[in-house]
């Protein structure tokens, strides 16, 4: 089959059959019985986050598992993990837009939408995990009659930078690929007052030739602008470790180590998004096998990655001989955490060696076992980052270990809950695949049959 007829299916390679599927149930208004259902229940988790994040706030961060030791734990190991998974849909899209990969086109979408709503997420742990809120802008340089400025040496302020940095540039390139699928609804006929709406975010968009020359060229401009960023944005995360003095975390391979794991779990969490769009959607025409055969290659690439970034750790404190390092190494797989060290192994490591196999690879069962086992096994890696270091430093006399309360578990269930309530949201309101980049690959899929 040639390369671009391969990600869509003959039924799609006409411009009405693909703006009929994607923007049919944008302007016919309707949601189904399973969407509603789906809101009300990510609702209401969400509004159990709500309520343990309101009584953290009411009586402290005494609520949470953290003690002396342990000052991080649940609210940062889920900043870093939220990060993560932010951090790869902007990358994704951005590489496959500069290596010119033509399945990127089905998946890009709703990939960019993933990274602003799990970077926004993100942005809210920091906040929370402060103690005091309320102060959170003391972390921005601005100027005042004391002549305070915020201390640079804390990672928190790097984070700040990272953060918004990094949400405000995804943004944008968000909303540049949107606006001609945006004029496209706002010309096809339907509620008038969604028409509206989408004809003022498009910016008067009519399709011109000059008008696509600016837009690729711009489109392309910002890839190549997005790939350093990504990689900046999550070494610094790396470095809110690898800067200190822990055993654990002075490792220098760790910039490189968070940057792959962010793109790992980003890719997992995309798979499991395709594999609900194209069922809730009806758009098994434009993700297809091909597309999920794709992607589970890349989690098989960034699993052995993954396998080799653990063995260089492991492998730095056995050569040092300090016997801080073999203490925490020791502990990783004999002490309390030691079912999260092979919980993460299994998710990140030996799980994704299953797509060797063709057949596994466009398995749908498999796929979502694989994803979600790397989604638990990266959140486990980044619980074990922080306790196993934290709970063993160098001063036996301060060991303690940590364990999560209720109002760690729920505020994370929470945050969940609002992923999949602002996705749904935006499943009403928006395309989640892109239209003028399908009705391309159409063209270009056309020439290659005749």
């Amino acid at each position: 089959m040639s390369d671009a007829a391969r990600w869509l299916l003959p039924s799609m390679f006409d411009h009405k059959a693909i703006t009929d599927a994607i923007a049919g149930p944008l302007v016919e208004g309707k949601a189904g019985k399973r969407w509603w259902i789906a809101v009300l229940i990510s609702l209401a988790v969400t509004g159990i986050g709500v309520i343990a994040t309101g009584i953290s706030f009411a009586y402290g961060p005494g609520m949470w598992g953290n003690n002396s030791a342990v000052v991080w734990g649940f609210p940062i190991a889920n900043y870093v993990w939220w990060i993560g998974i932010g951090n790869a849909g902007t990358l994704i899209s951005a590489l496959l837009l500069l290596t010119r990969q033509k399945w990127r086109n089905a998946i890009n979408r709703f990939a960019e939408a993933m990274t602003i709503l799990a970077v926004s997420i993100a942005g809210l742990f920091p906040i929370i995990h402060l103690g005091r809120p309320m102060y959170f802008y003391w972390m921005a340089p601005y100027p005042n009659t004391m002549g305070l400025w915020p201390q640079w040496r804390s990672a928190l302020v790097w984070d700040f930078w990272a953060i918004l940095s990094y949400l405000l540039f995804s943004l944008i390139f968000f909303y540049l690929g949107l606006i001609p699928d945006l004029a496209t609804l706002r010309d096809r006929e339907g509620p008038s007052h969604w028409r509206r709406i989408w004809g003022a975010f498009a910016l008067g968009w009519q399709g011109t030739p000059a008008q696509w020359r600016s837009h690729q060229r711009l489109q392309r401009v910002m890839a190549v602008i997005a790939t350093p960023l990504v990689c900046s944005v999550h070494s610094i995360v790396g470095l809110d470790f690898a800067a200190s003095l822990m055993p654990g975390w002075t490792e220098s391979v760790f910039p490189p180590y968070f940057v792959v794991g962010a793109y790992f779990s980003g890719f997992a969490m995309v798979v499991l998004l395709a594999l609900v769009i194209r069922s809730a959607l009806g758009l098994e025409a434009m993700i297809r096998p091909a597309h999920l055969d794709a992607c589970a290659k890349m989690l098989l690439a960034a699993g052995s990655v993954m396998l080799l970034s653990y063995g260089s750790e492991w492998m730095s404190a056995l050569w040092t001989g300090e016997a801080a390092d073999l203490r925490f190494l020791r502990f990783s797989f004999t002490g309390t955490y030691s079912g999260l060290t092979y919980g993460m192994i299994l998710g990140n490591c030996l799980l994704p060696q299953l797509f060797w196999s063709p057949a596994l690879r466009r398995s749908v069962p498999v796929l979502v076992i694989v994803s979600a086992g790397v989604l638990f096994g990266m959140y486990f890696e980044r619980i074990l980052i922080i306790c196993n270091t934290l709970s063993i430093g160098y001063e036996p006399a301060a060991w303690t270990l940590y364990v999560p309360t209720l109002v760690d578990f729920a505020i994370l269930l929470g945050t969940g809950g609002l992923f999949v309530f602002a996705f749904l949201l935006l499943s009403r309101v928006i395309p989640l695949v892109p239209m003028y980049e399908i009705r391309e690959l159409a063209e270009v899929a056309k020439g290659e049959v005749r």
